[in-house]
């Protein structure tokens, strides 16, 4: 007979074993709940992935969307650093594409309009003369099926969606996966994009965060020191579509070569600054021959100590400042988000690049797989 003594050791040895086989190869699994019905009846899943930094990232699979970022600061506090909302509802009315995956085209494209061969295709125009990150009803404002493909050592979670041939006026039924990873021993999210076509079609992915890195939506993000790794950017018209050419940083607004405070030369005298009402241009990055992520940009908030770097193998980043933030939108908490409380770093292909025949092709044909990779990797600095 086993005395209760040897039972209770047993079980205790039980538990150790038990925590050592999770430890080694048992996968992680994300917390789901539910987020509400889309006005269709989709039903929506709030997805929280944590790591053992003190680093959480959520998700909704509608418009496969991060709706909350919690990163550490110099002292070890927790807080959320992206704008967003509380509820489903916020996203369905959503206008500024808070933290949503941006398809089937990122940025815009001039007068809605790009040919492939002979055919001329027609698109949205959502934003003035031109069509803007999709169109009407782009991948931001879809129902995507999420899988939490979790391993021992990150929490993964990934989302399809299939966009039919015609929708929103892109040729090609194409579908569509986004990767969500958080490594368990590092505090970074890593964003993986991937697609297949059945007919030639144009795509340019990306994600809308916006951040704020003092975690208060209240404080503008003027003094957050920003640099890009860019010796080029592309000029825009006053409809915001880029004129063709490479322009050259230095010694003028758009040079962010060396650490510099967002605010510092926003309000200057400048064309390209009138145009966009601040920032919200793309910066040319240099491309590494096979492919892999480079640096494209770094901000570092003074207050909070916090610093994020953004890797891509994209070939541009669009910095946008926040310029029509304009306080009548009610985020998380029934916070106002006013001028310039977020900023984003939106890693891509040029914008309009359809119609412009020295920019890095955005053509997909059937048999290819369109295949990018973003990583957002935060740290701290006194």
């Amino acid at each position: 007979m086993i005395r209760p003594p040897a039972i209770l050791l047993l079980f205790v040895m039980f538990l150790i074993l038990s925590t050592c086989m999770n430890v080694k190869g048992a996968p992680r699994k994300i917390q789901v709940t539910d987020f509400g019905k889309t006005k269709e009846g989709e039903a929506v899943s709030r997805y929280v992935l944590t790591n053992e930094r003190g680093m959480e990232a959520v998700v909704i699979n509608y418009g496969a969307a991060l709706v909350s970022l919690k990163i550490p600061d110099r002292a070890g506090k927790a807080e959320d650093i992206v704008l967003g909302y509380d509820s489903l509802e916020g996203y369905e009315l959503d206008k500024s594409y808070f933290g949503a995956t941006i398809g089937r085209y990122g940025n815009r494209i001039a007068g809605g309009q790009f040919t492939l061969g002979r055919t001329v295709y027609q698109l949205p125009k959502n934003d003035g003369p031109n069509c803007l990150h999709g169109g009407t009803r782009g991948f931001n404002k879809r129902t995507w099926t999420a899988k939490d493909r979790s391993r021992a050592d990150a929490e993964v979670l990934e989302l399809n969606y299939t966009s039919q041939d015609g929708e929103e006026g892109f040729p090609g039924t194409l579908k569509v996966q986004v990767t969500y990873t958080l490594p368990l021993a590092t505090n970074e999210l890593r964003i993986e994009y991937s697609a297949t076509t059945d007919k030639e079609t144009v795509v340019n992915l990306t994600n809308h965060s916006y951040f704020n890195l003092t975690a208060a939506a209240t404080h503008d993000i003027l003094n957050h020191q920003l640099v890009l790794h860019a010796l080029q950017f592309t000029p825009v018209d006053s409809t915001l579509i880029p004129t063709g050419e490479l322009r050259a940083v230095g010694g003028d607004p758009f040079d962010f070569r060396k650490a510099t405070a967002i605010g510092a030369r926003i309000g200057q005298e400048n064309e390209q600054l009138k145009f966009g009402h601040g920032y919200d241009h793309n910066w040319v990055l240099d491309r590494t021959a096979d492919g892999s992520l480079r640096p494209a940009a770094e901000v570092f908030e003074p207050t909070s100590g916090r610093v994020l770097e953004v890797l891509t193998t994209e070939p541009g980043i669009q910095f946008y400042s926040g310029n029509f933030l304009d306080g009548t939108v009610r985020g998380k908490g029934g916070q106002l988000y006013a001028y310039r409380t977020g900023l984003c770093l939106e890693t891509q292909h040029f914008p309009d690049s359809p119609n412009h025949a020295n920019f890095p092709s955005t053509l997909l044909k059937p048999g290819q797989t369109y295949r990018s990779a973003t990583v957002f990797r935060f740290s701290t600095r006194k």
